[in-house]
């Protein structure tokens, strides 16, 4: 027997945290948007659109047949790649704060590793359901795919998506049964290419630096990372109120994408933070459950690569503001500001919320496969 109902606590956990979202985005933002465009709510308008353009989606991702998705798998790779390179074209490119990342066209603009993420997990899904994993040399394809949008996006350079794409190729390659010895195999050139690129940009080292002592360098590096942490301690346990943060006032850089979860903390405190988590926990827990009950192995690994995007992507984020690992730029799913972030992750929601509807309410969906 299967499932024809979608997963309700899902979609609610989901649509709490994109309200979340917009509820911070403003507030996060309001002061820095009135002093530069003249209109507080200039980013929490961008994001209700992308919000209402995810919704949309979302709903439309929910319902479109899953093998037609699976027939993508090909060209959302061959798009990915195009739009990556893209990023580098002069006239279509978008440079900020000296990264190429963006590309637009008058005031349309997108991420394409935010695409990328998603397009390489239909891949894996689609190729190691009718591979055998076991051996080596099929796990070289996957692995190759991974290591060319690595090598895109660290390009551009953007280090942080570069570890999410590099810990989701890992994440894939396990679900899908490639062996322990292959991974060790690729602990060697992974163990060598981190000091690489670490000495590759002088930034990085900085910031290595910056994470071990931030306050050797107050006013440099070392200062986002003590205002998050102020911002954070100043919340306590129930926060400073709703609307109350006092980093938002251009003290803490990037405060409403990559840093939004530090004013969360100082304005909700350390309840309101376990209730942002509980919420991801929910989503993520959710998704491996849908991925352990699918019928087939195809549903099985893309429930389980949708579910490691979120789990990695939000786990990297909360390291990052808490000073748990060096800072990098990563946006906290269905959070932070971002249209290109929040719509594509609530069209993935929807493909999941699609795969919920064909589970086996038996939990026996493994068994089933090997039948």
């Amino acid at each position: 027997m299967t499932s024809k109902k979608i997963d309700y606590i899902l979609l609610c956990s989901v649509l709490a945290l994109v309200v979340i979202g917009l509820v911070f985005v403003y507030s996060a933002s309001s002061y820095s948007a009135e002093i530069a465009y003249g209109n507080k709510y200039f980013f929490f308008t961008k994001q209700a659109i992308g919000a209402l353009v995810g919704l949309v989606a979302m709903l439309v991702a929910s319902k479109i047949n899953i093998d037609f998705i699976k027939k993508l798998w090909i060209a959302g790779i061959v798009i990915s790649v195009i739009l990556l390179v893209l990023v580098f074209v002069p006239g279509i490119s978008i440079e900020n704060y000296g990264a190429r990342r963006w590309i637009g066209v008058g005031s349309f603009s997108m991420q394409p590793s935010e695409i990328a993420k998603f397009a390489y997990v239909l891949f894996c899904a689609v190729y190691m359901s009718k591979a055998d994993m076991s051996k080596l040399r099929c796990c070289l394809l996957p692995i190759g795919v991974g290591i060319l949008f690595c090598a895109l996006i660290i390009a551009e350079p953007n280090m942080s998506i570069t570890m999410c794409m590099a810990m989701l190729m890992v994440i894939m390659l396990f679900i899908g049964g490639m062996k322990w010895k292959y991974f060790l195999l690729m602990l060697v050139p992974i163990a060598l290419a981190v000091p690489l690129l670490i000495i590759m940009e002088p930034y990085r080292l900085q910031r290595l630096l910056a994470f071990i002592d931030p306050w050797a360098s107050p006013k440099d590096e070392g200062y986002q990372l003590i205002q998050s942490l102020y911002a954070l301690g100043g919340g306590g346990w129930f926060g400073v109120g709703l609307f109350n943060s006092r980093q938002k006032y251009r003290f803490l850089p990037f405060a409403e994408s990559d840093f939004i979860f530090s004013v969360i903390g100082e304005e909700t405190g350390l309840f309101g933070c376990l209730a942002v988590f509980a919420l991801y926990a929910v989503v993520i827990v959710r998704g491996v459950r849908i991925a352990v009950n699918s019928r087939d192995k195809f549903r099985c690994y893309l429930a389980g690569g949708i579910s490691a995007v979120v789990a990695v992507q939000s786990l990297l984020n909360f390291a990052v503001v808490t000073g748990s690992i060096p800072p990098t730029g990563l946006p906290l799913p269905f959070i932070s500001y971002g249209g290109t972030s929040l719509v594509v992750f609530m069209t993935a929601m929807g493909v999941m919320l699609n795969l919920s509807s064909n589970v086996y309410d038996n939990g026996l969906g493994e068994k089933l496969w090997n039948t």
